[in-house]
């Protein structure tokens, strides 16, 4: 319905989604002019980290595009039209998921696929079967880590009423830190986003695999292969704590 609905106003859509491209081409002109100042940051070429910022980008964006609009649960259950969705004979995550749904967010993804494709082309890796496979397996994985976080997030509305801020720290404020490389982060937070908060597995350590880095903290060379684990334990997580903010749902009252 809201897709028939934007596609009612063509251009008006095209505009959106090409302001949507634009805003988030910003990130990355600031880090175009931060290159112009110095030679590599944190030891990273700019090919490299746009390599990092292109994965994070399209995952993120693909997280947005189908999740995005969670963070509208908090008005929902504070004004009591969540009750709608709750007598509707669909699942409440895919509707609250679905509401509002703005196709227009494809520019982020769009413009997130032209920097990393930007980045695979520029870097001269040494590709192997197993390289080319993380490419596709860290957007994918990715994409469904970002997806967790905004599930989570909506799950803490139940309790909070008003937390779409917090839930943006966690997954706006992730995606603009993934967007540079582990290097210029302590020890301490990379260990709390690899082991606690695993926005690590977006994409450093994949993509540190593919450019031939060492990882942070000393891991080991196979924990680039276990996005798609950690993508499915985040997803579960995030699924126990829907459910059970959903049960805790009473309504507003009268």
């Amino acid at each position: 319905m809201w897709i028939r609905s934007l596609m009612a106003y063509r251009v008006s859509f095209a505009m959106t989604a090409l302001g949507n491209f634009a805003v988030t081409a910003f990130d990355f002109a600031a880090i175009l002019l931060m290159f112009s100042q110095v030679d590599r940051l944190g030891g990273y070429s700019l090919a490299e980290i746009a390599l990092l910022y292109g994965a994070s980008g399209t995952a993120f964006g693909l997280s947005d595009l189908a999740m995005g609009s969670m963070d509208r649960l908090g008005k929902r259950v504070r004004d009591g039209t969540l009750d709608t969705l709750l007598v509707r004979p669909a699942p409440v995550i895919a509707q609250v998921a679905a509401d509002r749904f703005g196709l227009h967010r494809i520019g982020r993804v769009l413009q997130g696929a032209l920097i990393l494709a930007y980045g695979l082309v520029v870097l001269d890796i040494g590709w192997t079967p197993l390289k080319v496979l993380m490419i596709p397996l860290m957007v994918l994985s990715g994409a469904a880590i970002f997806a967790s976080l905004w599930v989570a997030g909506a799950a803490f509305q139940f309790v909070a009423q008003d937390a779409a801020e917090v839930q943006s720290a966690f997954t706006y404020g992730g995606n603009t830190m993934l967007q540079y490389p582990p290097t210029l982060f302590s020890k301490e937070l990379v260990r709390g986003v690899t082991f606690v908060l695993p926005l690590a597995f977006v994409n450093w350590l994949p993509a540190l695999y593919v450019l031939g880095r060492p990882y942070p903290l000393d891991l080991p060379e196979w924990v680039a292969f276990l996005p798609p684990l950690v993508a499915a334990a985040c997803l579960a997580l995030a699924g126990l704590a829907w459910r059970t903010g959903l049960r805790s749902y009473r309504s507003t009252g009268s």
